[in-house]
């Protein structure tokens, strides 16, 4: 099992949310208004891990291992959407989230075959980990840069937790794990061709509750991410290339190959779908 050693390695480094916030050190005077709202907007999507969390638990029945990881990754993500909510208690209580809003983005995920969404989730926690150190730079509170540098490493060891139980699923399905993962590598690798930000929360995830089926539609304000993005944090080819870098060096050490671009991926893919043989030809 992957899970004891998996919570003793997160238990080590957890942070507390009294002791490790320097909340004496906050300075009003260098928080806007927009930085504010942008918080508020945070803690609403990283409320979300309760609906992903309940649909891992449902499409993982068979897995009891991970399915006890999901208590360390949902109770870490929970914390997340916790920090920054108490920020707002503390500083702009008026922006705190209602009961309602955090509500809105618990709604159902459509079944989806595990090894996609493992590696779906895999490339999410890489993004986040860097979009929140984007974030740190642009915020200028102390306080509030902090807490984004804290949730950022919590997102890096979690995408590290997920590609330990990628490589286990390897291990029990072989080529079947390898093609489904290569599958979503491609899209989440190649955000270049896309024109919104990829990540499980701006995916469509409920075909009967479409076009209001992504965590981001159901916000408060449904457009905020791309506005985050683009004109505050300023997530620009830089950043996004370091997103796509970190994604292929993990698959790197998934594959047990060098995976230098999004162009070796897919030929990676091709050579799967193609069956043993040409797979052996590629390696």
């Amino acid at each position: 099992m992957l899970y004891p050693e998996i919570f003793k390695s997160l238990e080590r480094v957890r942070w507390n949310m009294d002791q490790d916030i320097p909340w004496s050190e906050f300075d009003a005077s260098l928080l806007s208004e927009e930085q504010a709202r942008t918080v508020k907007m945070n803690a609403i999507t990283e409320w979300a891990a309760l609906p992903a969390t309940e649909m891992f638990l449902r499409d993982n029945v068979h897995d009891s291992d991970f399915s006890a990881f999901m208590s360390v990754w949902f109770f870490e993500e929970q914390k997340h959407s916790l920090v920054l909510m108490e920020y707002l208690r503390r500083f702009r209580p008026e922006l705190a989230p209602t009961e309602e809003e955090l509500h809105a983005v618990r709604f159902e995920f459509d079944p989806a075959p595990a090894p996609e969404t493992l590696m779906l989730h895999f490339c999410g926690e890489i993004r986040l980990n860097h979009w929140y150190r984007c974030a740190a730079d642009w915020h200028t509170e102390p306080v509030l840069k902090h807490i984004y540098r804290l949730i950022s490493r919590d997102e890096a060891r979690h995408a590290g937790a997920y590609l330990q139980y990628m490589k286990r699923m390897i291990g029990n399905l072989g080529d079947e794990a390898r093609a489904a993962f290569a599958k979503i590598g491609m899209l989440m690798a190649s955000s270049a061709r896309s024109n919104k930000a990829l990540h499980p929360t701006n995916l469509h995830v409920n075909q009967a509750l479409f076009p209001n089926d992504t965590v981001q539609s159901r916000l408060p304000d449904p457009n905020w991410l791309e506005r985050w993005l683009d004109e505050q944090i300023r997530f620009g080819r830089d950043w996004e290339t370091k997103v796509v870098d970190m994604m292929l060096k993990n698959m790197s050490l998934l594959f047990d190959r060098t995976i230098g671009s999004v162009q070796d991926l897919n030929r990676y893919r091709k050579s799967l779908l193609q069956g043993p043989a040409a797979g052996v030809q590629a390696a």
